[in-house]
């Protein structure tokens, strides 16, 4: 589905649990494309499951324990799963771009650490792996986040973006996904292209 949408596959990770891709897409690409993209590796994994029972039968209780364990995974709300990019999506839909990415990463990490505390209690060696890997995964991620956002402003500035709604905003840390950005300094307003402008030929 990236393909159709002119993402570039960076690489396909396989864990215990199913599998993570990388690729990349613009940053400012449309939500309803990008929910699309990210609805298509649930999608996709619902056909194959349908597709193995229909030809296995008889390892049909096997199959259906997998699928729903590693959809069940997948759909967890915590980045970089489909589950945490989707929630990052919704999110962006209500706060500004950082926002958006910081309120899915502290979801993710208050998730993370009730699984955390659950084995305190009820010891699994299977939750505690897989809390302490995408514990790992999450803090990488989110150390990513002001290169995100950089690259975010950076495609605005170098490409033109037709957005029907517009916001008023103090600085380029409060820009919204799909708006244009009439930026107040003091008691000047700049057009987002000319803030961005002045912003990247400092650079």
């Amino acid at each position: 589905m990236a393909y159709l949408f002119r993402g570039e596959v960076i690489k396909i990770l396989i864990y215990p649990l199913g599998g993570i891709s990388k690729f990349s897409l613009s940053f400012n690409i449309s939500f309803v494309k990008e929910f699309l993209i990210l609805i298509f590796g649930p999608l996709f994994q619902i056909i194959a499951w349908l597709f193995l029972v229909s030809f296995f039968p008889e390892k049909e209780m096997v199959i259906s324990s997998y699928h729903y364990g590693i959809l069940f995974f997948n759909l967890l709300p915590i980045y970089p799963l489909d589950g945490g990019k989707l929630l990052c999506l919704i999110s962006q839909k209500v706060f500004h771009y950082q926002k958006a990415y910081y309120f899915t990463f502290c979801i993710g990490y208050l998730l993370l650490f009730l699984f955390l505390f659950f084995t305190f209690f009820h010891f699994s060696f299977n939750v505690l792996f897989l809390s302490v890997f995408l514990l790992i995964k999450l803090f990488r991620e989110y150390k990513q986040v002001p290169y995100f956002y950089e690259k975010f402003l950076l495609e605005r500035y170098l490409n033109h973006y037709v957005f029907k709604k517009s916001k008023l905003v103090l600085n380029t840390n409060r820009f919204y996904r799909g708006y244009r950005h009439l930026v107040k300094v003091g008691d000047n307003y700049y057009l987002e292209k000319e803030y961005l402008e002045k912003k990247y030929k400092k650079c």
